[in-house]
C-alpha cells in the first residue's frame, strides 16, 4: 500500500446530504480510504487513498462526474 492524500476545492456550495453521498460514491471507488470535508472550510474535501490503486485525478474526475465543479489543490 502506498498511502497518499488529496485535496479537492469544490466550486458550489453544498447541502449536507449532497456531501455525504459524494462522501458515499468516492467511498466506493477502489483504493480510497477516506473521503471526508473540512469542517472548518466545507468546499475543501479530503481524500486518503491507496496510490497503487487510483491516483488524484481519477479521484476528481469522479468528484465532476458527480456534477460538481472542482479541482485539485496543492499540498
Amino acid at each position: 500500500m502506498k498511502y497518499s492524500d488529496v485535496l479537492i476545492h469544490l466550486n458550489d456550495k453544498t447541502n449536507t446530504e449532497a456531501k455525504d453521498n459524494l462522501m458515499n460514491k468516492l467511498s466506493h471507488v477502489d483504493g480510497v480510504i477516506t473521503p471526508k470535508f473540512n469542517t472548518d472550510k466545507e468546499h475543501m474535501l479530503f481524500v486518503a487513498y491507496d496510490a497503487e490503486i487510483t491516483n488524484a485525478l481519477t479521484l476528481l474526475n469522479k468528484v465532476k462526474a458527480e456534477g460538481f465543479e472542482a479541482q485539485l489543490v496543492g499540498l
